[in-house]
């Protein structure tokens, strides 16, 4: 009798161990409470190995402006579409090389990889300048993408039409987190200058809205881990169930000798 209540005792206190979870996002942030934090100077993406641009290219002169967009085909071979200020629109891009280069009409070779979007289009406008009397250059990325896996109601990867987006609304994207996901330990996989570097972030706590890591960038991978109960429900196997089976044996057998016990 001494060793079934020592064994439910175990079981009891087992279960009663288990830490109350934080589902709250920024519950640091009190219900009456209003939180101002100034807006830092984002970290704006880079273009890397990989991405492809649209880059069209205008001017006062419209058989230029032809020139320098005739360089990429749309998928039936024909070219894209004309404007009304003559400007080519593109269906596909200019893909950046391992090299980090692209090869657009006229310039030639040109790299990119390093630069933020606005430091290309500066790039562009003066080589162009060679050429043209005062071009006016529009770049944007075509595959801008992130990856949203783990405990998540809709994991996958999102092309996106802008190179705008915060980490809450990725969570969007990916329906949130399922009540399994670690909010206080969500990984984030970034590249960055050639490396690939991996921070993990509490979104319990208001200062994320702050990081470098709130606006993500092209080929962000976001995990979000699961709790300890999720993953022992995940790691449940034959031996577990007979665990399980001699618990119960032994459950049903005290509670039938505390009958005799109690009579």
């Amino acid at each position: 009798m001494k060793n079934y209540f020592i064994i439910l005792l175990f079981f009891v206190i087992l279960l009663s161990s288990c830490a109350k979870r934080n589902l709250v996002y920024f519950s640091d942030i009190g219900s009456n409470q209003e939180y101002i934090t100034e807006i830092s100077r984002t970290v704006e993406p880079k273009i890397q190995s990989g991405d492809l641009l649209r880059i069209t290219v205008s001017s006062l002169n419209p058989e230029s402006n032809l020139l320098f967009n005739s360089g990429i085909m749309t998928p039936s071979g024909m070219e894209g579409q004309r404007l009304n200020n003559n400007v080519t629109q593109l269906n596909q891009g200019y893909l950046v090389d391992k090299n980090g280069e692209i090869n657009f009409p006229v310039l030639g070779k040109i790299k990119l990889a390093g630069l933020t979007k606005e430091e290309a289009t500066e790039e562009m406008v003066f080589l162009l300048k060679e050429y043209e009397k005062d071009p006016i250059v529009n770049l944007a990325f075509l595959n801008f993408k992130i990856t949203v896996i783990g405990e998540v109601a809709n994991p996958g990867t999102f092309t996106l039409e802008t190179d705008r987006i915060t980490l809450l609304e990725a969570f969007g994207l990916a329906g949130d987190m399922t009540e399994y996901g670690k909010r206080e330990n969500v990984l984030i996989i970034r590249d960055v200058d050639g490396e690939r570097r991996a921070i993990r972030i509490n979104l319990n706590d208001k200062e994320i809205l702050n990081s470098p890591y709130y606006m993500l960038h092209q080929n962000d991978v976001i995990y979000v881990e699961p709790d300890r109960i999720k993953a022992v429900q995940a790691s449940t196997n034959q031996r577990t169930f007979a665990v399980l089976g001699i618990l119960t044996t032994l459950t049903v057998s005290l509670l039938f000798n505390l009958r005799f016990y109690f009579d």
